[in-house]
Order: C-alpha cells, then structure tokens, then sequence
C-alpha cells in the first residue's frame, strides 16, 4: 500500500494575495489601463495618500524600488561623497548599496543580539567627523530602537534614515513605523508585508522639504518639464503598482494580524527546543515580515525540512561586507565578526499571511523532530 504523501509547504506563497483580492486587483489594473494615465496621476497620488496616513507621516513620495527610496532619502538629507552613514553590519545588501551609490562611507556597527537590529550603544561609538546620518534597518519586521537612536542623533546633529522595506505595519511606542526619523524608504517588492505585482518604493516623511527634493529627484531633478535644477533619476511608481498597492493597503492590518498569530504557533510550538527564537520587546508590535531562528546547526535542519517538503530561506547566508562590492570595508571588526556568527545561523521558516495554522504546526512537528 502507497503511503499518501503530504502535499508541501512553500517558504511563501506570492499568488495567494491575489487569488483572495482577484476582482478588486482585476478592476483596479484594468482602470489603470482604460485610463490613458500611464505614468504617475490620480492612482499614484491616492496611494500616497493613503500610505502616508497609514504610517501616520505628513507626506509619501512613490519611487520605483526600495533601493532607490533608500538612496533618495539619504541624499535628500544632504548625504554626499565622503559622508559616513552609520549602519547594521547585518542587512540585506541594499543598504549598504545606497551610501556606496552616494560616494558616502559605510559605518557598519553590531547589532542587538537578541532582537538583530541597531544597537544604540554601537552607533554611539562608531560616530566620527564624518558621520552625516544614522540608518538603522527594521529587520524582519522587528522594529529598531528608534527613542534611543533618535535622542543620539539629537546630541550629536545627525539625521536618521529609516530602512523599512521589511516593517509595513510595525510599530513601536504605540506609533506605526513611517515617520519617527527625518526620512523612512519603503520597498514594495513582491514578497514584502505590503508587495507590488512587481518592484516599486516610496519615502515617508514629516519634513515637506524633504518629500519636495525627493519628488524632484525622482523625476530627473527637474522642478518643472525640461527643467532640471540638479541632477535626477527616473524613478517613478508606477499606477498599475499604485493601484494594486492600494486595494492590499486596505487589508494590510488584517495580514499583519495573521502573520502575528503563525508566529505564535511558532513561538508556542517551538520553545525550549534549542532554537533561538525570535523576540518581542516591551512597547513594539512587529510586523513578522519574516520569523527567524537561530541554530548552530542550521543547514542540517534546513535538509530535514526539504525533505519534508517544507521551504525555507535564509536572510542572508552572505554578509554584506564578504560581497564583492563592499569587500575592502576593515573597519569595525567586531561588528563584521558578528555579522558572520548571524550568517551562519540564521533559518527563515514560512510565513505570510495566507499560511494555513495547521502548516506551521506541521513545520513545528518536523523541527522538533529534527533538533
């Protein structure tokens, strides 16, 4: 007799979105298309709108992706060559892209343990004459300590830039994240909390100088047609990424809401197995863009869930400064040490907010055996 095999479990199921909101996001692509407005217009200005009130910024600029939004944000913050801006030596890669593209200098510091993300107290020290702006990454949806980093940047001058492409709807100090520094970019990317049907960004800020440079730069730093005051990019959302953004954008407090209750599953299901577990700190509400765990043995358990025909991801195997484009960077070793340990460790199980309660006991179960 055949045993019946048990159907697999995707790491994230992108189409699931979709096939919940169909004829909304069907409409809404099909207005965009009968409309004759291609590029920006009513749809992008309604889902600034709209993006802005949910972050609770005065303003919202869209751009077309989360690492331009991080490069225009710093530079509207005055960022320029030979500015150092402080950052995780743990984040994804696009980070550090940005202050490259600037000229600007890479100031990677340790992050917390515990929660991964920005240590105040590593910032604190790594700040020198050169250091323009402090650029903490709410990484995997945990949010940064932004009342200590804020109060740093107040004794010492600098500006914050916000990384939030992992933290659509986190909030911290009973605030959604989107406008506690001077500037916050957002990615839309497809697997985000809040994903486009392909890549898109945007800046949210209370500062009406800086959404203007931004909105400037965004369109080849012209104030007005064929009049470029600076030099600019294209970088434009798109209204069809608009319009979709916007029917998912009603229901991102709901999805936020789920993802919250897998990682209590996980939380409950997994404690006192060895693992190291995420946390949740006093006074934050993360948005669970991704639930990681730590484990010396990490690949081992990576196989076991394959087998079982579970997905996973790790984020990220390769820290930013062992990549080509930022090797070189020997500063701050103890920083850069520990960027390895997290590498090395790090296990993204699924998640999202369409995973089935019953498959995340299942990737429990096959952990638990496993460990």
């Amino acid at each position: 007799m055949t045993a019946t095999l048990k159907r697999s479990i995707p790491f994230l199921d992108l189409a699931a979105a979709s096939r919940e909101l169909a004829p909304r996001i069907e409409a809404a692509l099909l207005r965009v298309a009968r409309s004759g407005q291609y590029i920006g217009g009513p749809e992008v200005a309604m889902f600034e709108t709209d993006w802005a009130a949910y972050c609770g910024a005065r303003h919202a600029v869209g751009c077309g992706n989360g690492l331009d939004a991080v490069t225009l944000a710093l530079r509207a913050c005055g960022v320029g060559p030979g500015d150092g801006v402080i950052v995780p030596a743990h984040t994804f890669v696009a980070t550090w892209h940005a202050i490259a593209a600037l000229g600007a200098r890479v100031q990677p510091v340790a992050v917390d343990p515990v929660t991964m993300v920005m240590d105040p107290k590593a910032a604190a020290a790594a700040i020198d004459a050169t250091t323009r702006v402090i650029l903490p990454v709410h990484l995997y949806g945990q949010p940064a300590p932004m009342d200590r980093l804020l109060a740093l940047a107040r004794d010492t001058g600098l500006k914050v830039v916000e990384d939030a492409a992992q933290a659509h709807g986190t909030r911290f100090r009973d605030r959604p994240i989107g406008a506690h520094g001077d500037a916050v970019a957002w990615s839309f990317y497809p697997a985000k909390t809040l994903g486009a049907l392909g890549d898109g960004g945007a800046v949210t800020t209370d500062d009406p100088k800086i959404a203007d440079r931004i909105r400037r730069l965004t369109n080849y730093g012209a104030t007005a047609k064929y009049d470029a005051v600076e030099l600019g990019i294209n970088s434009r959302l798109d209204p069809l990424q608009a319009a979709v953004l916007a029917v998912k954008l009603r229901h991102l407090t709901t999805w936020v809401a789920r993802r919250a209750r897998i990682a209590g599953i996980y939380a409950e299901e997994l404690a006192e197995t060895g693992l190291v577990l995420p946390v949740t700190l006093p006074g934050t509400d993360p948005s669970w863009h991704l639930y990681v765990v730590r484990h010396a043995h990490r690949d081992r358990l990576a196989a076991r869930l394959a087998d079982a025909g579970i997905g996973t991801g790790i984020h990220y195997p390769i820290p930013c400064y062992r990549q080509g484009a930022h090797r070189g960077i020997g500063i701050n070793r103890q920083a850069l040490t520990q960027a390895d340990r997290i590498s090395e460790t790090v296990l993204s199980l699924p998640m999202g907010p369409h995973l089935p309660e019953e498959d995340a006991r299942r990737v429990a179960d096959v952990l638990r055996a496993a460990l």
